[in-house]
């Protein structure tokens, strides 16, 4: 719910509530991502939607709009630590891809990190540059040194 919300909203409310929101979404049929298994048990997710979807971004001057051209962002690419350096990143992302030229979307934007040495997980929650160049992405703006806006377009 952190890109959802503008930051007053998300602090006022508690993660119980932000919980119960985004349960909210799903229950009115929202597609809020995707998640990747293997086998039975879930090992990543990542979360895809329309921009305007995400009200946090229109806050950002780092990640502000590139141009007007409709876009679907990825907001968030998690991979649990288990399956970390098994390509579940890259496979995501292109699933993603997938599912946004399913949706009618046309392009796919992402906002990954791009790290300067060994860096906590819990900071590389919108992915690293390198899975986006994997899956074929490409960068089309960098407003910070480690963040770049990367794209990918769909065929009609």
């Amino acid at each position: 719910m952190w890109w959802r919300q503008a930051q007053k909203q998300f602090n006022q409310d508690s993660r119980a509530g932000n919980k119960r929101k985004f349960k909210q979404l799903v229950a009115r049929g929202t597609v809020p991502g995707i998640i990747p298994y293997s086998g039975s048990d879930p090992v990543g997710w990542c979360a895809v939607q329309p921009r305007e979807e995400f009200v946090r971004l229109e806050e950002s001057r780092i990640l502000a709009p590139v141009d007007e051209r409709p876009i679907w962002s990825v907001t968030c690419l998690f991979v649990a630590k288990e399956s970390r350096g098994d390509g579940v990143s890259t496979a995501l992302l292109k699933a993603a891809a997938k599912h946004v030229k399913k949706s009618g979307g046309r392009i796919v934007e992402g906002y990954p990190v791009e790290p300067s040495g060994r860096q906590p997980a819990a900071w590389l929650f919108t992915g690293i540059a390198s899975a986006y160049v994997k899956a074929g992405f490409t960068e089309v703006a960098r407003r910070s040194p480690t963040r770049p806006i990367m794209r990918f377009h769909l065929a009609k």
